[in-house]
């Protein structure tokens, strides 16, 4: 039988939206579209680099609720409000994520409101932390 966990923050996001933080089946893990309010303050950081920081550490909780962890991502998906903003936002992210190397999906579409700057989605695996992990390097040219 499979196992369904549903994860809820108590956002009032998401008793509106009727969706949850995260939704567990088995060991594959779906992270909701978060963004950089940190919960305890309910602020957004206006620094870019903070925001982006701070979204990673709200999915990264959510992520311990499940007994995994950012190391067990497996895909991610950055939602950048302003393209401008692209680069500060990437050096954030990549500075968290060193390591860990999940895909990567960066665009930019219009948020859910100007004060956020930044949103991230992911997509991980229970237990890829701990998972061998071959690298390989290929040439798309043709």
């Amino acid at each position: 039988m499979t196992d369904v966990i549903k994860v809820k923050t108590g956002s009032s996001f998401e008793e509106r939206g009727s969706y949850s933080r995260l939704v567990a089946v088995d060991n594959l893990i779906f992270v909701s579209n978060t963004a950089g309010r940190n919960p305890r303050t309910k602020l957004i950081p206006d620094d870019l680099a903070e925001q982006t920081l701070q979204a990673l550490s709200n999915i990264e909780g959510a992520l311990a609720a499940v007994g995994a962890s950012l190391e067990d991502v497996v895909a991610a998906r950055v939602f950048v409000q302003f393209p401008e903003h692209i680069e500060t936002i990437m050096a954030a992210y990549a500075e968290r994520m060193h390591g860990i190397n999940p895909t990567l999906t960066m665009t930019c579409p219009p948020l859910g409101s100007t004060e956020y700057k930044v949103e991230i989605e992911v997509t991980a695996y229970r237990g890829a932390s701990k998972a061998k992990v071959t690298e390989m390097v290929i040439s798309l040219a043709g």
